[in-house]
């Protein structure tokens, strides 16, 4: 059927999260609801009041007894009129009143919603734009108190507010250009006359400033993979019981102990990561263990950041020193970017400092190591020493940074639209820049970007990306 068709129809589901809870909502939506109202509450409602009543099925039996409140249009989330229906929140006694509401609408063509088809109809009737409807979920699904507040932000509509700021602004610049575009041996007057370069570069930095925001917003969102790397026994199982704080991997003296990555989710100053631990990169005759130092490889290859364990207690041994450079040689054949690997220096408890500076020191010359290897975090997992200090170290590599006036909970594609949008403003101040501009070009390279710029609260979005982000949502939202 015609997504648009299907839009028209009425819609009803659960509205709350599965399993058993105090109170469950049964909600619907569509165009004159007030018939199914009468219906399923045996009455007329006063509008967006909450009214107590006794729900039955099609016996007269009572299924439960709630509160009905009704929404008529557009004084709504979905923009529609909507009905919901607050009881007991046991799963039987919502599926019921679920198949109840249902049966009394069939005839006005009710059906089951779709994930995320209230949220969908609220962005279709102007209620939210798409980056507000996207921030609907994210909220939803925050894991840390910093993501929840910066899918409020968004929600809230500061994201799409700064976005239609950028985008006025462009608009007036493109009607600017394009009605000067029939004179064009006035170009370089033009441009002079109106300081258009001025203002294409003054549209850079608003975009710079605001994609800063939506980067450290996506990391919020997405969380960062990170990996414990390095030979067995350097400590990677304690420092992720260390970071992690509770045992979750085993520790011991064996070589080999991990054979499988243990995963486990934390947060730093609100930023949610999600730490794997592998097994020790070693050669080894054990099939087991030849599987589990392949997954390894495989983590790191995927990894935003490698934290890369040393031993300070066996820096002087030759065959460590040969596995680290077997190591790092197998690191640069696989394309790892030296970027993403963050050196450390595990067991500093066990010898002197000044024994250690010299041993890290003899090891970053001999296998040619960045120069910031040798300054990477010293601890001891095991004593719980010098672990802020990596903390730091680590959001600092992942890119992570402070902004004054907050984050937006933004999204990959987000990211993606304003970069978009940069590259095209470059573009066009590039050609501005040339002795005779183009007033055609850059008028082209305006409108690319604008296009950019409105894909993000969904002025200008393919259907299928509506799909798939609509698509994603709980049922009932």
């Amino acid at each position: 059927m015609n997504p648009l068709a299907r839009l028209g129809q009425p819609i009803a589901a659960v509205a709350t999260a599965g399993g058993r809870g105090a109170v469950g909502i049964v909600r619907a939506s569509g165009r004159d609801l007030a018939p199914l109202v009468r219906e399923v509450c045996g009455r007329d409602l006063q509008p967006r009041h909450a009214t107590l009543l006794a729900f039955r099925n099609a016996a007269g039996a009572v299924i439960d007894s709630g509160l009905a409140l009704w929404f008529p249009a557009p004084h709504s989330y979905t923009g529609e009129d909507v009905l919901e229906l607050q009881v007991h929140g046991g799963p039987v006694v919502l599926q019921l009143l679920l198949a109840r509401v249902l049966e009394l609408g069939a005839a006005q063509g009710l059906r089951v919603a779709e994930p995320g088809e209230f949220t969908q109809r609220a962005f279709h009737h102007g209620k939210l734009d798409l980056a507000q409807a996207e921030a609907v979920a994210d909220l939803i699904d925050a894991t840390t108190a910093a993501a929840a507040l910066g899918a409020q932000r968004a929600l809230a509509g500061e994201m799409s507010h700064a976005v239609q700021q950028l985008a006025a602004e462009l608009r007036e610049l493109r009607a600017l250009v394009e009605a000067t575009l029939d004179f064009p041996e006035d170009d370089l007057e033009f441009v002079q006359a109106h300081g258009v370069l001025q203002r294409v570069r003054a549209l850079l930095d608003a975009l710079d400033a605001l994609r800063l925001r939506t980067r450290q917003g996506a990391l919020l969102r997405e969380g960062l993979q990170v990996v414990l790397a390095g030979q067995p026994n350097v400590g990677k199982s304690s420092l992720l019981n260390a970071l992690a704080g509770a045992e979750l991997a085993i520790v011991t003296d064996v070589a080999g102990t991990t054979r499988d990555r243990v995963r486990e989710s934390i947060q730093i100053d609100g930023v949610p990561l999600h730490v794997i631990d592998t097994a020790g990169l070693r050669d080894t005759s054990d099939s087991v263990e030849q599987l589990g130092v392949q997954r390894s490889w495989e983590s790191i290859a995927q990894a935003d950041a490698v934290l890369f364990l040393h031993d300070l207690t066996r820096l002087s041994s030759p065959q460590y020193r040969a596995g680290e450079a077997r190591i790092q040689a197998e690191l640069l054949a696989r394309g790892v970017a030296q970027a993403r690997v963050l050196h450390v220096w595990n067991k500093r408890d066990a010898l002197p400092a000044a024994a250690a500076d010299e041993g890290v020191g003899e090891l970053v010359r001999e296998l040619r190591l960045a120069p910031q290897a040798a300054v990477g975090p010293r601890l001891s997992a095991r004593q719980g020493q010098g672990l802020d200090d990596l903390r730091r170290e680590l959001l600092a590599r992942c890119g992570w940074q402070s902004v004054p006036d907050g984050v937006f909970l933004a999204r990959t594609r987000h990211v993606q639209a304003l970069q978009g949008c940069t590259e095209h403003l470059q573009q066009a101040a590039d050609w501005l820049q040339r002795p005779q501009p183009a007033l055609e070009l850059l008028a082209e390279e305006l409108r690319l970007g604008h296009i950019a710029l409105m894909g993000i609260t969904g002025e200008v979005s393919a259907d299928d990306l509506l799909g798939d982000i609509f698509g994603r949502f709980c049922i009932g939202k």
